[in-house]
């Protein structure tokens, strides 16, 4: 049976992990490489937002909530997937938890991204959210 609470996936990057951590937690490389123009920086506890630039979601913006950071192995923050609809408020509605951990293994950076809590999201959106963020 097919779990669809969680996505799980791992890869093995050849370059180093505080170049790798660079990439996760920097708000602007993070935002390069998941279409988002981020305002201000991740802090542990707080809330970072910004526009969506990837085309077709310009007129959409992006918030999350920083749950931990432990520098150069963990990054995880909160956020409402596949909220795609600017006329309804998602602010009530439970979020995924996205994990970032990073691990040294041989001369290279293991990099686990782990999304949980899909059988939270509502009903209407669930299945195509687990959809787009596989």
């Amino acid at each position: 049976m097919a779990n669809t609470d969680r996505i799980e996936k791992k890869v093995t990057l050849r370059a180093p992990r505080s170049r790798v951590w660079r990439a996760i937690a920097s708000a602007e490389e993070f935002g390069a490489w998941f279409g988002v123009k981020l305002e201000g920086a991740f802090a542990a506890g707080g809330k970072t937002r910004g526009k969506i630039t990837s085309p077709g979601y310009e007129h959409l913006t992006l918030e999350v909530l920083v749950e931990r950071i432990d520098p150069e192995r963990y990054l995880a923050f909160r956020w409402h997937p596949y909220a795609i609809d600017p006329k309804v408020d998602y602010s009530s509605e439970p979020t995924t938890l996205v994990e970032f951990s990073l691990e040294e293994k041989d001369g290279a950076t293991e990099l686990t991204i782990v999304e949980s809590g899909f059988d939270r999201v509502p009903l209407a959106r669930r299945g195509e959210a687990f959809r787009m963020n596989e």
